[in-house]
């Protein structure tokens, strides 16, 4: 007898146990087991007229089939749950945005359209055509020196190039340069006020990029008071003045956290927690959420501005949604979670900036227990996880409370990274983290290690600087206006916007605590002039306009209602000059299809 005519029962029992053993284990998983089952029955079929050898064989080939069958739904699975994660927006498909970003054409309305692009009859057109010329002739002959000085070094600074460019949307900008110039000089601040080279004072609610909380004043006492500390060291660099203990152990006090890192930026001190996170870890991915900024470092900035491709290792996912919840749980390659919580105002939006002010759409919406209850929802699922928690508090920091967004949302983060005001008014980032995510290096394998080092990090008229800062946090001054904001600056935001509709003015504000933007209640494709007419009456904002206003503590409330008074005279000589008119029948909708097809008419001629 052939020793393939007889069966092993040995060798049967053995492949019945194996795969009896395998499918058991693979049923538990709910993304295989439908695979295992569809090959169940030809399996059994083949198995059944088959000797041991054979068998073997054939549980082999099976078995691999199956494998490569599961490997191949798993992936399936979590693309689809990831694409479903995605924001809808460009800004939620990043490569596809840098495609639309390099496909845009560059052109210019010229003087012969630029003034009637919405159909404005003549006689609205030539009112438009006067006050510009006349608020430029007014702006120009107000800061001759401080332009003087603008326009001589505009050339030689690249960034001040930038930022003059992308002021408002391009198709305007060409015509407007000839008529309209601002400065970006100031020779001095004192309260509320900035004063230009030529004497002019302007409300300052710039902001100074999210460094001023509590006014210039306080900056400036601040820095000479940590200068007169670090005089007597100077600038050693790579070891510390006495007060950096005060400064981390109240740091980790304020944080809730066990470590400190210091470095010269903010985006410094996101790309170490990152790296911190995925050196402890393992693991490459980190999540940010769509429209969020994090610095300008290429893993955390992939979008259009970055010349890089997106990095596979970074996914831009749907912020306060449930589909993002489960890529989350369902994955295991992530090693940090970003979170800025200025994007409370806009979620998943970009920055509100006037250069992309094409309409009247611009949104803000803000729902502090909302967004309270989804980083709690985060919260929980990194700890499942295991995935560091990662709070991006640069630009915040302690605007919203002595205790930051930690405090402020009453969320707990593995990291938290500060940076701006928390210098005292001097550049500044710092890392705050649980000991487990924040040491550097494994005692167990002295050559890996997670290598962070900066020449200015823990600069001792810095760290003296902030030593100042933290101290003035706990006097009963201080402690007084945080205790006061939030009703504050709501009951200000309330009585600011009631003021605008008494006045009859198609505009309002909306924001988080002192940050606020201005939103616009008519579909005009000339809603960006505002931040013009809003200088020429002495409000100085950022180069992104009218999109961010930033307060800060000092103001009063004498200043606040001088402020008042100057947007409210802002807003009716942008309404009695002609720019908000619309058409009948005009809409936000209607107004970006008009671009779209301006723009595909000239990208295909």
């Amino acid at each position: 007898m052939r020793q393939g005519d007889a069966r092993d029962p040995v060798g049967e029992q053995k492949v019945q146990i194996f795969m009896g053993t395998y499918l058991l284990k693979e049923s538990s998983n709910s993304h295989h087991f439908f695979i295992l089952a569809s090959y169940k029955g030809v399996f059994e079929k083949e198995v059944t007229n088959m000797d041991g050898f054979e068998t073997l064989v054939s549980v082999g080939i099976w078995g691999l089939a199956a494998l490569v069958g599961i490997s191949l739904m798993m992936k399936i699975t979590q693309r689809l749950q990831l694409s479903l994660a995605k924001h809808p927006s460009l800004g939620g498909h990043l490569r596809m945005a840098k495609r639309v970003a390099k496909w845009i054409p560059g052109y210019d309305y010229g003087p012969e359209r630029w003034f009637d692009i919405d159909g404005a009859p003549a006689s609205v057109a030539m009112q438009r055509r006067h006050a510009l010329q006349n608020l430029g002739a007014q702006l120009q002959s107000r800061s001759p020196q401080t332009l003087a000085h603008t326009e001589a070094t505009k050339p030689l600074v690249s960034d001040l190039q930038l930022i003059s460019q992308y002021r408002v949307p391009f198709q305007f900008r060409s015509v407007l340069a000839q008529h309209i110039k601002l400065g970006s000089y100031w020779r001095e601040s004192q309260g509320v006020w900035l004063t230009d080279m030529d004497g002019n004072q302007y409300i300052d609610v710039t902001g100074s990029y999210g460094v001023n909380l509590f006014g210039m004043d306080f900056y400036k006492s601040c820095i000479q008071e940590g200068a007169d500390m670090a005089s007597k060291l100077g600038p050693v660099l790579g070891s510390y003045h006495p007060c950096v203990l005060d400064n981390v152990q109240q740091l980790c006090a304020i944080s809730g956290q066990d470590e400190v890192s210091f470095h010269m930026s903010g985006t410094e001190a996101v790309m170490q927690a990152v790296r911190l996170a995925r050196y402890h870890s393992k693991k490459r991915k980190i999540v940010r959420f769509t429209g969020a900024y994090h610095g300008w470092w290429d893993d955390v900035q992939p979008g259009p501005g970055n010349p890089m491709p997106p990095s596979s290792d970074t996914l831009t996912l749907n912020e306060m949604h449930p589909n993002t919840l489960r890529v989350l749980r369902n994955r295991s390659d992530i090693a940090c979670v970003l979170v800025n919580p200025l994007q409370a105002m806009h979620v998943n939006k970009a920055a509100p900036t006037d250069s992309t002010l094409v309409d009247g759409g611009r949104q803000v919406h803000y729902d502090k227990a909302a967004y309270k209850a989804w980083l709690a929802q985060l919260r929980e699922v990194c700890t499942e996880k295991g995935i560091a928690l990662i709070l991006d508090e640069v630009f915040l920091g302690f605007r919203l409370a002595p205790g930051g967004a930690q405090a402020y949302f009453d969320v707990k983060a593995d990291m938290v990274t500060y940076g701006k005001t928390l210098g005292g008014g001097l550049p500044v980032g710092v890392v705050c983290g649980k000991a487990h995510w924040m040491k550097r290096f494994t005692s167990e394998r002295p050559g890996d290690i997670c290598f962070a080092r900066g020449t200015f990090n823990a600069h001792p008229y810095v760290m003296a600087t902030m030593n100042v800062f933290l101290h003035r946090l706990q006097t009963t001054a201080v402690k007084s206006q945080y205790a006061e904001a939030s009703a504050v600056w709501q009951s200000r935001q309330d009585r600011f916007n009631a003021a605008l509709k008494a006045a009859q003015l198609p505009v309002h504000v909306a924001g988080m605590e002192t940050v606020w933007s201005v939103l616009f209640e008519v579909p005009s494709r000339y809603n960006w002039m505002f931040q013009y007419y809003l200088r020429e009456q002495g409000i100085a904002l950022s180069w992104v306009g009218s999109g961010r206003m930033i307060f800060n503590f000092e103001f009063d409330d004498t200043a606040f209602e001088l402020f008042t008074q100057r947007f409210i005279k802002a807003a009716q000589r942008m309404q009695a000059d002609g720019w908000w008119w619309v058409p009948e029948h005009q809409n936000n909708r209607n107004i970006r299809r008009q671009v779209l097809k301006e723009m595909l008419r000239l990208r295909w001629a």
